[in-house]
């Protein structure tokens, strides 16, 4: 049992614990626990990552009619529609001009799923097919000693996390104008039923969004609203299985599974309706609303080091945060912006 009170799980789908991991993750949670505390005291207690929301949307999630038995897992076993709420935010700790490098967020809250503890299935995507860190013992290093640090631990060249740099290098340098014309992945992987693992994406569909502006200092949600103003903004959701575990490890997210190998197979339409979504009464909401991918069916129960760090580290920092912030948790059930 961690230190927070959360009980481990025994490994599955090809899962190895190493040594030390959960003192590593006791670590981070405390590391980050120390900087939320420290921005409540200037503030609001912020999320440590993602802290910046471009905007909360309204959504349809709508499992595809025709998919073949091997995709008939978890909340894909049926063709039917969850109403969902979608987060699109900046991956900065800090709150900043979209026109600063960083990364883009999609987190993804389906409402009504009767075979999840919470009744919602959490989907979280960033805008790059994957992470930037292998394992909680390396996070502490990020965590600890800064990027350049991390990068570059010494003076040996061996000894360099020159793959993580590239990783990290992709995510802030890939431009966004709209989240609504990017592409997003789940980065690490999860459970599909059984002893499968996979991963998810969202790509968008039909024509794009023509709102690309970036003359606003917030002109990711300037373009939202742009759009949803016109028409609505539709993704398929996909997903892809895992095939030679050699190639495609559960346990180290840097390393992207081959989608020449593996392609991802669309399971699900996403459309966001036309809609007006940049409110304060909304705006408040989406920041009291908690994401994390242990909200979630057990068939689809994330996996590999970094999926159980955050099974710890979201569940713990969540709770702070709303209790800093005086703010009301739980889980909607709706779209009537109350918790």
């Amino acid at each position: 049992m961690s230190a927070t009170g959360i009980p481990t799980l025994a490994p599955i789908a090809g899962e190895v614990v190493p040594p030390g991991e959960a003192d590593a993750i006791n670590v981070i949670t405390g590391i980050i626990e120390t900087q939320i505390r420290d921005s409540a005291k200037t503030g609001i207690a912020r999320r440590d990552a993602h802290a910046k929301a471009d905007g909360l949307v309204r959504a349809e999630f709508r499992v595809a009619d025709d998919l073949p038995p091997h995709l008939r897992v978890g909340i894909f076993a049926e063709p039917r529609s969850y109403d969902a709420w979608i987060r699109f935010s900046n991956s900065a700790g800090t709150p900043q001009p979209d026109g600063r490098l960083d990364g883009r967020g999609m987190a993804i809250k389906l409402m009504g799923v009767a075979a999840s503890p919470s009744t919602t299935q959490d989907f979280i995507l960033i805008n790059n097919p994957v992470f930037m860190v292998r394992n909680a013992i390396d996070y502490i290093d990020l965590q600890t000693k800064g990027l350049f640090y991390f990068f570059f631990p010494s003076v040996n060249p061996l000894r360099w996390r020159l793959h993580e740099l590239f990783v990290t290098v992709a995510i802030f340098t890939n431009k966004a104008r709209n989240p609504f014309n990017i592409r997003y992945w789940s980065m690490t992987p999860y459970r599909f039923g059984g002893e499968t693992a996979c991963k998810f994406s969202a790509r968008p569909t039909g024509a794009l969004s023509p709102f690309e502006q970036t003359q606003t200092e917030n002109f990711l949600r300037d373009n939202m609203v742009s759009q949803l103003d016109k028409g609505p903004a539709v993704f398929d959701f996909m997903v892809q299985l895992r095939g030679d575990p050699a190639v495609m490890p559960v346990e180290d997210p840097t390393v992207e599974w081959s989608e020449a190998a593996s392609p991802f197979v669309p399971v699900a339409r996403i459309t966001i309706p036309v809609q007006v979504f940049a409110t304060p009464e909304q705006d408040t909401f989406c920041e009291n609303l908690s994401n994390t991918p242990w909200h979630c069916v057990d068939e689809h129960r994330p996996l590999g080091g970094i999926n159980r760090v955050r099974r710890v580290v979201y569940t713990h920092i969540s709770a702070l945060r709303h209790a800093l912030n005086r703010a009301p948790s739980g889980e909607p059930k709706d779209f009537s912006l109350t918790l």
